[in-house]
C-alpha cells in the first residue's frame, strides 16, 4: 500500500470554479482559529485569506501550529485596516451571521443558505469577499451595512451562533461540495480520485454475477444452501453498486475461493479449467 505524507501532493492546482472566493476575517482575536481558518481553506482549495484589524499574530507559535501544511495561506494573508479595503476587488461583499432577528431587522439582513449562495454565483465569474466577525460579537452594525448580502448557517435556532472556524469551514465546504459534484475529473485540480458515480459495466456484472454462481456451487450442502448463499451473495454485491476496481477484486476473491474448494474437493477443474479467470 502507498502512504501519501501530508504536504507531498502540493504540487496539485488549487481547482478553478466559476467565481473565486476571498475570506474576509474581522478583528479575529483567537490564535488557534486564525490557524484552523487557513487549514480549513487550503482543505477545501482556497488561500485568499484576508485579515482586517486583527487582534491576533500570524507569527504567534499556536496559530502556525493549527495551520499545519497551510503556513502559505498564514504567510500570504494581507492585513486591511477597513473592510472596504479588504474588499475593494470583489463584486459581492457576503457577510456572515448567525443572529437571525425577526420583525424589521429581518429586512436588513437578506439572508440565504450556503448552497443557495453557491446557487445564485454559480457562473458569474465574479470574485466574492465572505465576511466574518470577531469570535463572540460577530460583525459590527457598520460592517454589516457595508454588505450586499447574508449568509447563514442552517444551525438549531436554541443555539445558532458556531465557532469561527466552524462557520468557515461549514461555508467553503458547501462552494467545494459544488465543484466536486461539477467539475471533478475535468479541472486539474479535482482529480477524479474518489468516483461520483459508482457502476461496472454489464460484460463485468456478468462476469461477477458467474463468478458467485461458480463459487457457491462448489459449496458443500444441500441444494437449499448452496442456493440461498448464491442468492444473498448477488443481492449483496449487486446492490451495494461497486465500482469496477471494487467489482475486479472481489471476481479475484471468489474465482481463489472457487479454486481452493476445488482443490480439497479433489476436482480436477481447479487446476485444468479454473485458474484465475472466469471462462
Amino acid at each position: 500500500m502507498v502512504v501519501i505524507e501530508l504536504g507531498e501532493r502540493m504540487d496539485i492546482p488549487l481547482p478553478q470554479g466559476t467565481f473565486s472566493i476571498s475570506v474576509v476575517l474581522v478583528g479575529v482575536s483567537h490564535p488557534g482559529n486564525l490557524g484552523a481558518i487557513c487549514r480549513t481553506m487550503l482543505n477545501y482549495g482556497f488561500e485568499d485569506l484576508r485579515l482586517v484589524n486583527p487582534k491576533c499574530d500570524k507569527d504567534d507559535g499556536e496559530t502556525r501550529a493549527r495551520a499545519k501544511h497551510s503556513k502559505r495561506v498564514l504567510e500570504q494573508a494581507t492585513i486591511h485596516a477597513e473592510l472596504s479595503e479588504a474588499t475593494q476587488d470583489c463584486s459581492l461583499i457576503l457577510g456572515t451571521s448567525g443572529k437571525r432577528e425577526i420583525g424589521a431587522k429581518t429586512l436588513f439582513r437578506h439572508f440565504m443558505y450556503p448552497w443557495e449562495m453557491v446557487e445564485r454565483l454559480e457562473g458569474t465569474n465574479m470574485r466574492v469577499a465572505l465576511v466574518f466577525g470577531e469570535e463572540g460579537k460577530g460583525l459590527s452594525t457598520e460592517d454589516l451595512a457595508a454588505c450586499d448580502a447574508f449568509v447563514t448557517l442552517p444551525t438549531w435556532e436554541g443555539y445558532p451562533i458556531a465557532n469561527l472556524s466552524h462557520a468557515v469551514n461549514a461555508l467553503l465546504y458547501e462552494v467545494q461540495r459544488h465543484r466536486v459534484k461539477t467539475t471533478q475529473g475535468v479541472d486539474a485540480g479535482l482529480p477524479d480520485i474518489v468516483p461520483l458515480e459508482r457502476y461496472i459495466s454489464p460484460a463485468l456484472r456478468s462476469t461477477l454475477v458467474e463468478s458467485i454462481e461458480q463459487f457457491a456451487n462448489e459449496l458443500p450442502g444441500k441444494d437449499e444452501r448452496i442456493d440461498s448463499v448464491n442468492q444473498t451473495l448477488k443481492r449483496t454485491l449487486l446492490r451495494s453498486t461497486p465500482t469496477e476496481d471494487e467489482a475486479t477484486r472481489i471476481i479475484g476473491g471468489l474465482v481463489d475461493g472457487t479454486t481452493a474448494l476445488q482443490y480439497v474437493n479433489d476436482k480436477p477443474d481447479w487446476l485444468n479449467k479454473r485458474r484465475r479467470k472466469i471462462e
